[in-house]
């Protein structure tokens, strides 16, 4: 999944979901199931994610929603076989970019 976020520091947990097309609910509990997200809350409680955070997420969104692991699943692969599921991860976000800017490209012709 392709996620277009402006380039910032910190995302609100309200822009994460709305780019995920999830609940904030969905995000929070990601959260707390995943050591990997750890975003920065202030003082009044609201989550500020990093960059870092929302490249953890699409990975995290990928196992889950995309290839339909399980939480444990998913928990266990990011364990075992980060390196693998990250570089396959990457391939795979890159292509889904090269085909939105030719599908642009289509329409404009």
């Amino acid at each position: 999944m392709h996620v277009e976020l402006p380039e910032k520091r910190y995302y609100g947990i309200g822009e994460v979901a709305k780019a995920f097309g999830v609940n904030t609910s969905l995000i929070r509990f990601w959260e707390k199931e995943f050591d990997a997200i750890k975003p920065k809350k202030n003082a009044k409680g609201n989550r500020k994610f990093t960059p870092q955070d929302i490249k953890n997420l699409q990975l995290i969104y990928h196992l889950v929603k995309e290839r339909g692991f399980t939480l444990e699943g998913a928990k266990i692969h990011l364990k075992e076989e980060k390196h693998k599921t990250l570089s396959n991860f990457e391939v795979i976000e890159k292509l889904q970019k090269i085909r939105a800017e030719l599908l642009k490209i289509k329409e404009q012709l």
